[in-house]
């Protein structure tokens, strides 16, 4: 009798809080929902502790294993902040693309730490937070062109994908200057174990996502982590279980962050994050039925402060920027309309805290499906770019190679920018240029000319 009271109770309260029946769901689709998203962005508990701590070249990372609890507290708080505060089936966690960039700039031989670094990623959350509140958020967002977005994130999606060749071992590299990884020949060997393996785990990948596989890429990791145990190309966890290690919680560096030679990588991180969270919340929530015809969406603020705050929190806790995912949307296929679907998802991130041991045995091959994969999804903007506007089509193009070949976000950034600016002032364009472009065209010259100087 209790138990059913009990059982009535906690019903009663799900609904008045999150709405159910208005919505057209219930706390087992939810449930569900919620597991669905998990399983779906649950690859990012191993591949983003297996980016942080494995810097290339010159410096060095946060330990694994915490950066494997950092990871999940990072996405398990905004989680819950934001299904519990906007009611929306939205989840959170460090940023793909950004933690690449964090990494790539972590350089002893100039300086550059770890720390110094979750500082850049702590001050551009403390910016936007400021933006969402003064409403500039949406106008920056506007101003930027459609085009250049789009070139932005093919080239972030190409640098992830050569990341993950890299891990594959498809490709070689040496370190280039201040520790940058040059990519080299000859190409991968594929008579070696590491090589078989990552390949294995690239096709059984790819055929799960191409079969609609849910899970696709968490099972790949597992299948591969595997079958590298079994090859003898990395060994099995000692446990399954194990208390968290917070020890990297707290460790940002303010001061480092300030330094001139890190300002463009603010400007870059604040960027990156202003696009990939727009579209994701702007696609997911398209999906669910909330976004409304003229296309604003009700409690944005709300959305994009937990946003703002999940880039805060994430370098507080040494996880890089969380963000908003665009896997969110297998919960919202699932069913998923309401913030119960994202308390589910932060639950979950909370109890994998503990398996901290499991998620460090991941080798780098068994990621290197997950970054392709990533990759993809996200080149998938290039077909909406209006290549017959060359004057805007063409600095997305830049933007796009850029990134990847010289394995910075910011310079791509930059580069795109600067060259829109250009082209428009050169064919007598220039005045339908919106003066948030020309600020920011301005600010990333000046930074390539200290840069230059030093």
């Amino acid at each position: 009798m209790m138990n059913a009271k009990a059982s009535a109770s906690t019903e009663g309260w799900l609904e008045r809080w999150f709405r159910l029946r208005e919505n057209g769901t219930t706390a087992r689709t939810e449930l569900l929902a919620g597991i669905t998203t998990f399983m779906t962005m649950a690859y990012i508990i191993a591949v983003n502790p297996s980016i942080l701590s494995r810097v290339p070249g010159g410096g060095s990372g946060p330990a694994l294993q915490a950066t494997v609890a950092a990871t999940c507290l990072g996405a398990a708080i905004p989680t819950l902040l934001m299904g519990l505060w906007t009611n929306y089936p939205l989840a959170l966690a460090s940023g793909m693309g950004l933690n690449v960039a964090l990494v790539s700039a972590v350089s002893a031989s100039e300086g550059i730490t770890w720390q110094a670094m979750m500082g850049v990623v702590f001050i551009e959350g403390c910016i936007i937070a400021v933006l969402v509140m003064t409403r500039t958020r949406e106008y920056v967002m506007n101003c930027i062109p459609m085009d250049l977005k789009r070139g932005f994130a093919v080239g972030i999606g190409l640098l992830i994908a050569v990341l993950g060749l890299h891990n594959a071992h498809w490709i070689g590299s040496t370190p280039g200057p201040g520790g940058m990884p040059l990519l080299t020949l000859p190409l991968g060997n594929f008579r070696t174990p590491a090589t078989l393996v990552a390949t294995f785990g690239l096709l059984l990948t790819m055929a799960l996502m191409v079969g609609r596989v849910r899970g696709a890429l968490l099972i790949g990791i597992a299948a591969t982590s595997l079958a590298a145990y079994a090859a003898r190309v990395a060994s099995p966890p000692a446990s399954l279980v194990a208390m968290p290690d917070l020890s990297t919680f707290g460790r940002l560096d303010l001061t480092g962050a300030l330094q001139p030679a890190l300002v463009a990588l603010v400007f870059a991180f604040l960027l990156t994050d202003f696009f990939d969270t727009m579209g994701s919340v702007i696609a997911v929530t398209g999906q669910s039925g909330h976004l409304k015809p003229d296309g604003s969406l009700p409690r944005l603020r709300q959305v994009l402060l937990v946003d703002s705050f999940g880039a805060i929190w994430g370098g507080l806790c040494s996880a890089s920027s969380v963000t908003t995912y665009v896997e969110s949307a297998s919960g919202v296929a699932e069913g998923g309309r309401t913030g119960l679907t994202s308390v589910v998802v932060g639950a979950l991130f909370l109890v994998a805290m503990f398996s901290a041991p499991m998620a460090a045995a991941v080798p780098p091959e068994a990621t290197a499906a997950a970054l392709v994969v990533v990759g993809f999804l996200m080149m998938q903007a290039v077909k909406d770019i209006e290549f017959g506007n060359m004057a805007s089509s063409i600095p997305a193009f830049l933007s796009a190679l850029v990134i990847p070949l010289t394995m910075s976000i910011s310079r791509g950034i930059g580069i795109g920018l600067i060259a829109y600016a250009l082209l428009h002032v050169l064919t007598g364009r220039g005045r339908s240029i919106q003066p948030a472009v020309w600020i920011l065209a301005v600010l990333f010259g000046a930074s390539f000319a200290v840069e230059g100087l030093r």
